[in-house]
């Protein structure tokens, strides 16, 4: 079932004035580059909802959307980037950490990564500290139009073996293609019995 109505909601540069608590929240992130705006206009079906850009470190501020009048998918700044001063990169760390560590209706943390690339410590650093904080998150390949077949299950593999190595088990993982809408079902159909149990624990 695709989603029938998303909307920009409100930006912000501090946690504390994100929306009230007040519906299941699921957040995204990677980063920067890794194609975040791409994936979310290919979820939410609107081509232009995320800004998307060529230029790296666009997204600086906390943006929540909201969906159906039910749920927040929120857009995160990007981690990683190099490009900015060291200051800049302490502030949106600084930023995300106080996010994802504030928000008691957040559901879970998409990480996406490049599916083109192999397994960077970055990314890595990232899930672990998530896991180590008991902070429930999944993988999100992106680009995979651009490998085969062949490349992208190589792909894949290489990065369960990756994890396989610090972790017991590894995390739920998509595949998708902003291009193709391959994954969008994937994951909404994943997102929606977790707002269904979450309505139903407020009642």
């Amino acid at each position: 079932m695709p989603v029938k109505q998303a909307e920009f909601f409100v930006s912000n540069s501090d946690p504390a004035k994100c929306p009230p608590p007040d519906r299941p929240e699921y957040a995204f992130i990677g980063r920067s580059n890794v194609g975040k705006s791409s994936l979310i206009n290919m979820l939410t079906g609107r081509s232009s909802l995320a800004k998307t850009s060529g230029k790296p470190g666009k997204t600086q501020l906390i943006n929540h959307f909201i969906i159906d009048n039910e749920w927040y998918l929120v857009d995160l700044p990007g981690y990683g980037y190099a490009q900015v001063g060291k200051a800049e990169r302490e502030k949106f760390a600084a930023l995300i950490d106080g996010y994802l560590t504030s928000r008691p209706n957040l559901l879970c943390i998409f990480v996406l990564v490049d599916s083109r690339i192999d397994p960077q410590r970055i990314d890595l650093d990232f899930m672990t500290n998530l896991g180590e904080r008991g902070l429930p998150f999944v993988i999100v390949f992106t680009k995979t139009e651009k490998l085969s077949q062949l490349k992208l299950q190589a792909a894949l593999d290489q990065y369960r073996a990756t994890l396989l190595q610090t972790w017991e088990e590894t995390p739920t993982m998509f595949v998708t293609s902003a291009v193709t809408a391959a994954g969008r079902e994937d994951i909404l159909g994943f997102i929606r019995p977790l707002n269904v149990d979450y309505r139903a624990a407020k009642k």
